[in-house]
């Protein structure tokens, strides 16, 4: 008896906590609101204090051609990834379009480093795991701030230790050899993303909320190849009628 009054009290505290972070949201696709901008909060200081300072000094000391073979060198690796995912939702078209770019840009782009793949008009596809997922009608969940690598999804998040495994460098023995690329890549996308950032700063009235909806939308459009569905019926397919409410408070 006591077992189950615990337990039943374990279950309307995790329901009660459930209900606080969902108090009513303003917008139903982030129940988890008030954690999520806890959270973007440290990453932005974390960024502001460590990463935005080595981008720039990252982009200072780089030549620009330099900086762009880096960034090719990376996206070709992304290219990998890409093709195995239009595999897997059977795109076979985007699935060659992709291993044709590995193959021009790894031997005529020298592993990469030329994007000789684009300028013959090769098109870029950079499927990801979550839209894999998504393909094979996984919902997003709710929106969901990672400690340090910021924006996603439930479901985006899951699909991220499929992108993570399907990862060259993983395979990498020598860890000094794979942290420093992990950390190369890094730097590298946060210094061509320098720009971007000093824009939603400047011109965001809250970039938390600007952040999560355009970060939300571009995951909708690349989900479904450019085209989605009508917004009343991209929400009943992505979140299901009555999202946003709290079914456990409500069976007690």
């Amino acid at each position: 008896m006591r077992a189950c009054c615990l337990g039943r009290t374990a279950v309307l505290i995790a329901a009660l906590l459930a209900g606080g972070c969902a108090s009513t949201p303003d917008d139903p696709r982030d129940p988890l609101e008030l954690y999520n901008r806890a959270m973007f909060r440290f990453n932005t200081d974390f960024d502001n204090a460590f990463l935005k300072p080595v981008a720039k000094g990252y982009k200072y000391i780089t030549p620009e051609p330099v900086d762009r073979s880096i960034t090719n060198f990376f996206d070709n690796i992304d290219d990998i990834t890409s093709a195995a995912n239009n595999l897997l939702q059977f795109k076979l078209s985007r699935f060659g379009s992709d291993v044709g770019r590995v193959l021009i840009n790894s031997t005529v782009g020298l592993l990469g480093i030329l994007d000789v793949a684009t300028n013959m008009g090769v098109p870029s596809y950079k499927e990801d795991f979550g839209q894999t997922l998504g393909y094979w009608g996984f919902g997003p969940g709710p929106y969901f701030v990672l400690p340090l690598l910021g924006p996603s999804t439930i479901r985006d998040t899951i699909g991220l230790a499929g992108d993570i495994a399907a990862d060259p460098f993983i395979s990498v023995r020598k860890n000094e050899v794979y942290w420093g690329a992990v950390a190369l890549r890094l730097v590298d996308r946060r210094a061509d993303l320098l720009k971007a950032t000093d824009l939603l700063e400047d011109a965001a009235l809250d970039p938390y909320t600007f952040m999560r909806d355009g970060f939300l939308q571009r995951r909708q459009y690349k989900v479904y190849d450019g085209n989605p569905p009508p917004e009343t019926e991209a929400d009943e397919l992505w979140y299901g009628p009555g999202y946003g409410t709290n079914p456990i408070l409500e069976g007690l």
